[in-house]
């Protein structure tokens, strides 16, 4: 215990109450404030390895070496790092423009610069200046081929320059329908071995083929293509066995399109390849296949995210702003396109199927409504239904389509609002103007935003002779959907009774720009021409409107009226005669062209088509006629119709011979 005890040092008591000592304590070794004053620091400085260098003399500040330093420097010369002694640098070596390699250089550019030219341009839709350029890129291409292999070797040219350049004219080639040249220059390009996978352009020689109407050659490519393809490239093999497919269709060869399609749709089942197996087995009458195939087309998934992700949870300001904003970006409208599709494939696919995979269409429609409803498309099961009672129309049977649209009346405003329009389109039909315009009421009321059902309502109103409440149901039914043609033609012929032409004018010039080959819409914007006393802008549209129906009798009876109207007997008369020729039994017609032959002295002529008169209308007429001009010689003609008149004095002239 003893001995434990000599190692302890207690600490002074004095101490115990600085807590701070010792910290100014420090070894003077490291005061620098007082080195100016300290004699054995100033003599070391002093010593051999602290004295200064005369001047003149360059030394590396540090151990090692610095810039500019050398050990070959002389005594005397100045410190120059960076040897600006010298002077200024050399000039940079001038490119020459002239060499070779320069030249190779600029052509292999403008190579580029022409084939991404031509790229811009079939973008653009401008195919001709794209092929052009496509040319143009060919032709330096094989230059730029030439001068490098005469200034390198063969292994130093751009490969991928010549493909590109190859690739891009085969398609601009395929594009302005120069099939053949696109062929034999995508054949260039699959001949040449040092081009890697070249072979799958087989496909691209295969659709042209295709479009040529080519099938063996098409299908032959197709699978040569489908071997030139790895399995790990499994959606461009999926792309091929569908082109094959189709194309089996084409020919008529529908079990070989069978396989392909069952084979899709066992290893990756899509929209299309669904509908094409559908139609396959309906050309081959199989029922039982038919209904299969439906319910893999209904099985297909669509990969689409549920709505609710444009829902807002909750009121939290910058999540409603998010979900506003993604609410109609492109994603979302792409959703939008993928699911519409997918609805008219389901829906064509029914009612295709639905009259020939049961013993009548209805039950068919039945079966294919009850797996609709199984579904992820429920909301179709209402417009399979609709369709049910559209083809009940089709058949003629009013009843049992009346029967099926009112069983909607108590499901949901979209469904009783379609039900209801076409209830009411039926009713019109009728002529029952109280039903047809009751059910537009519960279909506007149902759905305010259905400008079918404002239309309905609209004939309705305009059956009734309220033009101006008829055209605020149409402008209505336009602010809901600018392209309903239906209300913008029916406007227009509602400003026609109202005699207000312009505005009329304007609506039929509208729909024209929106369809622009249609008879009707063409007739009538000559029609308020006529009527705003412009015969040549009539004229015009009328030449227009024979244009699309070149045998329409009336359209040329009117050109006619016209040409005669001003005065040109010779344009009227083949216009006439052209209406005759397509529809010759019109009395007023007929009557002109007697009366023309008869005013140009050929009376002969004019006997043939007085003739042909006297057949068509009521004989009896004509022997009361004779009967009272024998027995009253001194008739006045003015009494009569003059070309009229004209016919039945010929007719006389005729009996009494």
């Amino acid at each position: 215990m003893v001995q434990m005890m000599q190692n302890v040092h207690l600490a002074p008591e004095t101490d115990e109450d600085d807590l701070y000592s010792g910290y100014n304590d420090y070894n003077p070794t490291y005061d620098t404030e007082e080195l100016e004053n300290d004699t054995a620091f100033q003599q070391a400085v002093r010593t051999n390895h602290g004295r200064r260098p005369p001047d003149g003399v360059t030394r590396p500040m540090t151990a090692v070496r610095a810039a500019g330093f050398t050990k070959a420097a002389l005594r005397g010369s100045a410190f120059d790092p960076l040897g600006q002694s010298r002077g200024p640098a050399p000039p940079l070596e001038v490119k020459n423009e002239d060499s070779p390699e320069e030249k190779i250089r600029q052509l292999e550019k403008k190579v580029n610069e022409l084939v991404e030219e031509s790229c811009i341009a079939n973008t653009c839709g401008d195919l001709k200046l794209a092929l052009e350029k496509a040319k143009d890129a060919g032709r330096k291409e094989r230059v730029l081929v030439r001068q490098r292999e005469q200034v390198t070797t063969p292994e130093n040219i751009n490969l991928d320059l010549t493909y590109s350049v190859l690739f891009n004219l085969a398609s601009q080639y395929s594009a302005n329908e120069m099939y053949a040249e696109a062929l034999n220059t995508y054949q260039v390009i699959v001949k040449n071995k040092m081009f890697i996978n070249a072979g799958r352009l087989k496909v691209n020689m295969g659709n042209i083929y295709l479009k040529q109407r080519n099938y063996s050659k098409a299908i032959k490519f197709y699978r040569m293509a489908l071997d030139q393809i790895p399995s790990v490239h499994k959606e461009m093999r999926i792309k091929i066995m569908q082109n094959i497919g189709v194309t089996f269709i084409k020919t008529g060869q529908y079990s070989d399109a069978i396989n392909s399609f069952e084979h899709i749709m066992s290893m990756a089942p899509n929209l299309k390849a669904g509908f094409n197996l559908i139609l396959s087995y309906f050309a081959v009458g199989d029922r039982e296949k038919m209904k299969k195939a439906f319910q893999k087309l209904i099985a297909v998934p669509l990969e689409i995210d549920e709505d609710d992700k444009y829902i807002s949870p909750s009121d939290d300001p910058h999540t409603n702003l998010v979900i506003e904003a993604i609410k109609n970006d492109h994603l979302r409208q792409m959703e939008r396109e993928r699911k519409a599709m997918a609805e008219k494939y389901i829906m064509t696919a029914a009612k295709l199927i639905a009259p020939v995979i049961e013993t009548s269409f209805a039950v068919g429609y039945d079966w294919c409504v009850e797996v609709v409803k199984a579904s992820q498309y429920v909301e179709l099961a209402n417009d399979l239904e609709i369709n049910k009672a559209i083809t009940y129309l089709r058949q003629k049977d009013f009843n049992q389509a009346i029967e099926t649209l009112k069983m909607f009346e108590k499901k949901d405003s979209r469904v009783k609002s379609a039900a209801a329009t076409n209830l009411s389109f039926l009713y019109y039909l009728e002529n029952d103007f109280a039903q047809a315009s009751s059910y537009a009421d519960l279909a506007v009321n149902s759905d305010r935003y259905n400008p079918s059902a404002l239309t309905n309502k609209g004939n309705t109103v305009f059956a009734n002779g309220d033009y101006e409440k008829a055209a605020e149901f149409y402008k209505e039914a336009l602010r809901n959907d600018s392209s309903c043609t239906e209300a913008l033609y029916n406007i227009g012929l509602t400003y026609k009774k109202l005699n207000r032409l312009d505005e009329a004018l304007d609506c039929f010039l509208k729909l024209h720009a929106i369809l622009r080959n249609s008879a009707q819409v063409l007739y009538q914007i000559a029609n308020v021409y006529e009527l705003m006393e412009d015969p040549n802008q009539a004229i015009e549209w009328l030449m227009q409107l024979i244009s699309v129906v070149p045998t329409d009798s009336r359209a040329l009876s009117k050109l006619g009226e016209l040409y005669d109207s001003e005065g040109d007997k010779s344009q009227a008369f083949q216009y006439y005669y052209e209406s005759y020729r397509y529809f010759p039994s019109n009395i007023e017609v007929i009557e002109w062209l007697g009366a023309y032959y008869i005013d140009t002295q050929f009376c002969e002529k004019a006997i043939q088509y007085f003739e042909r008169a006297a057949l068509i209308q009521s004989p009896q007429s004509f022997y009361f006629i004779l009967q009272f001009t024998r027995n009253s010689p001194n008739i006045s003609l003015s009494l009569l119709p003059y070309k009229f008149a004209f016919t039945c004095i010929l007719i006389c002239l005729l009996l009494i011979k």
